[in-house]
C-alpha cells in the first residue's frame, strides 16, 4: 500500500457511485486542481488513474496529524452524505476545516440544514441556489468549463455536413429528453417558426429513456401532424466525445429547463459559438445578459420563445453577434481554471481562518 503524502492539503468528497453531474463538476476542477496542490479523494469512483484516493480510515489516520506548517487540510464536500463523512473525521480527532457547496434550488430539508450548520465554510455557485441557503455562502464560485473541448467550429457549414443533418442551419438542444428539459416548449415554438425558414432544422440531443418514451411519442405525434416530422431530428443518446461537434454545429441553443442546478448547457453552448436563448431557470439569469450575450426568458413562456427564435432566425448578423459576446463571456468568468482557482484561493483562506 503506497504511503500518502503527508503535505496533502485538500481532501474531495466522492460518495456517489453513479455519475452525476456533481461527480462531473468536481472531476473537471479536480484535473487542473492537481497540478496546483497537494490533494487525494475519499472514495475512488470515476477517478483518472492519476490521482490518489484513499479510505475513511487511512485518511483519518493522516487527518489527525495537521500540516508541517500547523495548518488543518481542507474537506470539500458537495452532497449530505460527504457533510456526513467530514464530520465523523472531526470528531474522531482530524484536524480539517470542512467546506460544503451547496447547488441545490429548494428548501432545504431539516437534516440539510443541521449539516450546514456545522460547516466551517459554505460557497454556492450561482444566486438562485444561494437564495435557497439557510446562512448566506461566504463566496459565489460558479462552475466553469474547458474551453479548448467547446470551442467554435472553424467552418460550421462543413461540420453541418460531416453530421448528415437536413437544412442548414440547426437549432439545438441538449440533455435528456424530458418535460422538464422544456422539450415540448421547443416543439411548441418550432411549429410556429419552422415552415416560414425552410433552412432550419431542431436537433435535439439527449437520451430517450424508457419512462420518458410516451412523453416523446406525443411530441413526434404533434410533429408528424403538422408535417414537420423531417424537420426535427431526435438523435438519442451520443457517446460523450460528439457531443462537442454538436454543439459547435448549431447556430442557436436553447436551454428551457423548468428547474435546474446550475446548467452547464448554457456555457457550452457559449463557448461552441452558438446564440442562446435560455429560461429563467438555475444559474443562466446570472450568467445572460438579455439581448447583448443571449436571450433570457421566463419559464414556460412559449411565445417568448417563439419570438426570439424568429429574431435570431431572421439575423445571422445578430445571431453571430451574439455567439461572439457569448464566447467572450465564458473566456473572461467562466472557464474551469478559473473555477479551479478561486476554489484553491478559498481553501487557502479557510485553512488559516
Amino acid at each position: 500500500m503506497t504511503a500518502l503524502d503527508p503535505n496533502i492539503e485538500v481532501i474531495l468528497g466522492n460518495s456517489n457511485k453513479r455519475f452525476s453531474g456533481v461527480t462531473s463538476t468536481m472531476l473537471q476542477v479536480l484535473e487542473v486542481q492537481k497540478d496546483k496542490v497537494s490533494l487525494v479523494v475519499l472514495g475512488g469512483h470515476h477517478l483518472p488513474a492519476d490521482v490518489p484516493s484513499v479510505s475513511f480510515w487511512r485518511l483519518l489516520r493522516l487527518a489527525r496529524r495537521p500540516l508541517p506548517d500547523g495548518r488543518p487540510r481542507v474537506f470539500h464536500a458537495r452532497r449530505n452524505d460527504e457533510m456526513i463523512q467530514a464530520l465523523l473525521l472531526k470528531a474522531l480527532g482530524a484536524r480539517l476545516r470542512i467546506v460544503f457547496t451547496s447547488t441545490a434550488q429548494r428548501r432545504k430539508t431539516w437534516v440539510t440544514r443541521f449539516l450546514m450548520n456545522r460547516m466551517d465554510g459554505l460557497l454556492s455557485t450561482c444566486t438562485a441556489a444561494a437564495d435557497y441557503m439557510p446562512t448566506p455562502p461566504d463566496q459565489l464560485i460558479p462552475h466553469g468549463i474547458n474551453v479548448e473541448r467547446y470551442h467554435p467550429a472553424e467552418d460550421r457549414d462543413q461540420l453541418w455536413q460531416q453530421l448528415e443533418l437536413p437544412g442548414r442551419y440547426g437549432i439545438g438542444i441538449f440533455g435528456r429528453v424530458r418535460h422538464q428539459k422544456g422539450v415540448d416548449l421547443l416543439i411548441d415554438a418550432a411549429l410556429k417558426v419552422l415552415p416560414d425558414h425552410p433552412d432550419f432544422t431542431v436537433v435535439i440531443v439527449g437520451e430517450i429513456t424508457q419512462d420518458q418514451a410516451e412523453f416523446v411519442e406525443r411530441q413526434k405525434l404533434r410533429l408528424k401532424e403538422a408535417g414537420l416530422e423531417d424537420r426535427v431530428v431526435f438523435t438519442g443518446k451520443l457517446p460523450f466525445d460528439r457531443i462537442p461537434d454538436h454543439f459547435r454545429a448549431m447556430s442557436i441553443v436553447t436551454a428551457l429547463s423548468r428547474n435546474e442546478g446550475f446548467g452547464l448547457t448554457v456555457l457550452e453552448a457559449m463557448s461552441s459559438g452558438a446564440a442562446v436563448i435560455a429560461t429563467e431557470a438555475g444559474a443562466w439569469p446570472d450568467i445572460i445578459r438579455d439581448g447583448e450575450n443571449g436571450y433570457l426568458i421566463p419559464v414556460d413562456d412559449g411565445r417568448e420563445l417563439a419570438d426570439r427564435l424568429e429574431s435570431l432566425m431572421t439575423d445571422a448578423v445578430k445571431r453571430r453577434t451574439q455567439a461572439e459576446r457569448g464566447r467572450q463571456t465564458v473566456l473572461r468568468d467562466y472557464t474551469v481554471e478559473r473555477e479551479a482557482q478561486a476554489l484553491l484561493d478559498y481553501y487557502a483562506w479557510l485553512s488559516r481562518r
